[in-house]
């Protein structure tokens, strides 16, 4: 063996010894993560009888993880925005788009439907085939729940702390795509999609992590769920369409 050829194997050596442990810090960050999101308790209220309703579907973000109160997280922010507002919340945590068609079974109809989330499908490599199909029975059964329905999956995952090379290269490129597909099946399906998608120079959770990301460094922190409402609503006017139907249903009265 060559000394050109030896000098090549053994970079190869650290790259992939490198690419390993990088790996293996990201699942120990991944799995307190974890924890912290089976700790979450999903916002729900029941406010008043002639308010919109809405229906939140999705994973750990959905159900406040990272938020230091129920009422801090983006279902809770909506409710604070709406106080006529009733939310039900079915939000499991590490739930895949697959996971959410359990989330929308039943058949009682809601003002707004909402679907939060996304990430494990990233984080598991959901191949583009299976996502994309995954995500068409969530939008088609949500539709037959709410006429009004929202996507909103997470943000550039590659731009998390604790993804290292060669690692936030793939993340980034599978959240990308994952953005591609839910905006192309929301808009199959006469679905709003609403993207957290940003590169790393644009994304205030890359420029400010300390700030806007819980102590796990995956969930957002209270300031990380005020931005995604503000998100929210930019793109979809979610609460100003809730509070229409609200003040409709309060001029037509209850039904007797």
């Amino acid at each position: 063996m060559n000394r050109k050829h030896m000098a090549a194997c053994a970079g190869l050596s650290i790259l992939v010894g490198f690419a390993a442990a990088t790996a293996g810090y990201a699942a120990l960050r991944l799995r307190a993560s974890n924890r912290l999101a089976r700790r979450a308790h999903p916002f729900e209220r029941c406010a008043e009888p002639e308010g919109a309703r809405l229906l939140v579907v999705g994973d750990s973000t959905a159900g406040g993880a990272g938020a230091s109160d129920p009422e801090r997280s983006l279902p809770g922010l909506l409710s604070r925005a709406n106080p006529s507002l009733t939310v039900v919340n079915r939000a499991v945590p590490a739930g895949r788009y697959e996971d959410m068609l359990t989330q929308l079974d039943g058949d009682e109809r809601f003002d707004a439907v909402l679907i939060l989330g996304g990430a494990g499908d990233v984080l598991r490599a959901t191949r583009d085939a299976a996502l994309r199909d995954s995500v068409r029975r969530v939008a088609q059964r949500a539709r037959v729940r709410s006429e009004l329905v929202v996507f909103m999956p997470p943000g550039n995952l590659g731009n998390l702390r604790f993804f290292l090379p060669p690692w936030n290269w793939w993340m980034t490129y599978r959240a990308r795509r994952l953005q591609a597909i839910v905006a192309e099946v929301a808009e199959a399906n006469g679905a709003r999609h609403v993207s957290l998608f940003m590169e790393r120079g644009d994304d205030p959770f890359a420029r400010h992590p300390a700030r806007l990301n819980a102590r796990d460094g995956l969930h957002p922190s209270d300031a990380g769920y005020e931005l995604w409402q503000r998100e929210l609503e930019t793109q979809a006017q979610l609460s100003a369409k809730l509070r229409k139907i609200g003040r409709s249903a309060a001029v037509r009265g209850p039904v007797i």
